[in-house]
């Protein structure tokens, strides 16, 4: 099953304890609390859940939804 651009934000959400409301696409995550940790967690949620082939490094490097979606396949 592919990734949404909402799912992601569901799962960046569910992870950080916010309302996925409150986490825009265009907004560097670590400002919201994302770390290590968090991301690694992301990571192999998304490669068991949607197969998703994406490493923590690709998702650290510009850690924001409207950057991820593309890496990880996602349809709007």
């Amino acid at each position: 099953m592919a990734l949404t651009v909402e799912q992601i934000r569901a799962d960046v959400a569910d992870v950080l304890g916010e309302d996925p409301a409150d986490i825009p696409d265009d907004e560097n995550l670590v400002d919201y609390g994302l770390d290590s940790v968090r991301v690694m967690a992301l990571v192999e949620r998304w490669r068991r859940d949607h197969g998703v082939e994406v490493t923590f490094v690709d998702l650290a490097e510009e850690p924001a939804i409207e950057r991820w979606a593309p890496l990880l396949g996602a349809r709007t």
